[in-house]
């Protein structure tokens, strides 16, 4: 979606429509989702960071004015300035702590460090039986944050041929894994 009718939809948004927002989200919760990934480097704390960054969206679209910046721009900034809050509370938490639970020993385990890459390798091995537009599609998406519309763009494909070969990838995926 280009920049354009990101910007229409943040002014309908902004106004109270739904409709707008689902349709925002649709378009441009991948490339958020990968960057509060990128600076959280945890999942869930990212899937969280993303509801609170929508949910400022919602309350701040109103605000956004077009000014010659990417509306993409003013979305990421959001995503990333949460996504940062959320590494400063938990600094904040982790010197709270009383000083016997900071001198506890948090690095993995040997066992668990095996056991860790045992499943990175799995892993790599089962994206390796993909074809190499497939894997390179599922670690763009899933790992990197590229949107379906980037992915789709970058390899000049209609964006349900992606989002299919995104779906039987991850249910091949599954598959190798569970095996």
């Amino acid at each position: 979606m280009d920049a354009s009718n990101i910007s229409r939809l943040l002014t309908r948004v902004g106004i109270g429509d739904r409709a707008a927002f689902r349709d925002l989200y649709g378009a441009t919760s991948a490339k958020l989702f990968g960057i509060c990934l990128r600076v959280l480097k945890d999942r869930t704390d990212a899937e969280d960071v993303l509801q609170d960054v929508y949910i400022k969206i919602w309350n701040n679209a109103s605000s956004y004015q077009v000014s010659g910046y990417s509306p993409m721009t003013w979305l990421i900034t959001i995503a990333r300035n949460q996504a940062i809050d959320r590494l400063r509370s938990r600094r904040t938490a982790a010197s709270d702590l009383s000083d016997a639970e900071n001198l506890a020993d948090r690095k993995p385990t040997p066992e668990q460090s095996a056991i860790r890459m045992g499943e990175a390798d799995r892993l790599r091995r089962c994206l390796d039986q993909l074809a190499p537009d497939r894997a390179k599609a599922v670690k763009a998406v899933y790992l990197e944050g590229y949107s379906y519309q980037e992915m789709a763009d970058q390899l000049n494909q209609p964006i349900n041929t992606v989002r299919t070969w995104l779906r039987r990838s991850l249910i091949s995926l599954k598959e190798c894994l569970s095996s």
